[in-house]
């Protein structure tokens, strides 16, 4: 059942894309939106995280400006569009790799560092990191190729949000525009 109403979604998703008299910034608002929402009900809910939860939504709202920014710069090469909408989730899912990388949320003695290396599992939420830790005082690092897929995708991210911050900023017209309907005539 979940399957179907994730693949209906998408279907939805596809749809409204297709529809050209949605203004851009409406369609990416509806686009990003629910996962946040899920997200931030999870951090507020399930962990207890009210502040973490606000943060998140305050720098959803800053990177919404920055997304409908890129879409509205005149003279920013088609390549950067898609670029930024597929680095953009890639980094958040490397960031969720990397982070549950340690698995200390299964039965103790089952997550990784101990049934594998016989220490006890760290990560670090900023800048992501996950690691065994050893009696010794040594560490292991885990999840080097998510942590590498991570860095990456967030350096793009960052700098193709940075431009679409700075074409907002410089013409805050563009913003308006975005969320405008297509003018016709």
């Amino acid at each position: 059942m979940t399957g179907f109403l994730v693949l209906l979604g998408c279907a939805a998703a596809l749809y409204l894309l297709a529809l050209s008299r949605i203004a851009p910034g409406i369609k990416v608002v509806v686009l990003t939106a629910p996962p946040l929402v899920a997200l931030m009900w999870l951090l507020d809910a399930v962990f207890d995280r009210r502040a973490v939860a606000v943060g998140t939504g305050a720098v959803y709202l800053v990177v919404l400006v920055a997304l409908n920014g890129i879409l509205g710069h005149p003279r920013l090469p088609t390549w950067t569009k898609p670029v930024v909408f597929a680095t953009v989730p890639v980094t958040a899912l490397a960031w969720l790799l990397v982070v549950t990388a340690d698995d200390t949320v299964k039965d103790p003695g089952e997550d990784p560092c101990t049934m594998r290396y016989g220490g006890v599992g760290v990560s670090e939420v900023f800048p992501p990191q996950a690691y065994c830790r050893y009696e010794g005082g040594g560490t292991h690092d885990l999840a080097t190729g998510a942590q590498f897929v991570f860095w990456v995708c967030f350096v793009i991210s960052l700098a193709l949000l940075a431009v679409g911050l700075w074409q907002v900023a410089r013409d805050p017209r563009t913003l308006v525009r975005q969320f405008s309907g297509p003018r016709t005539g």
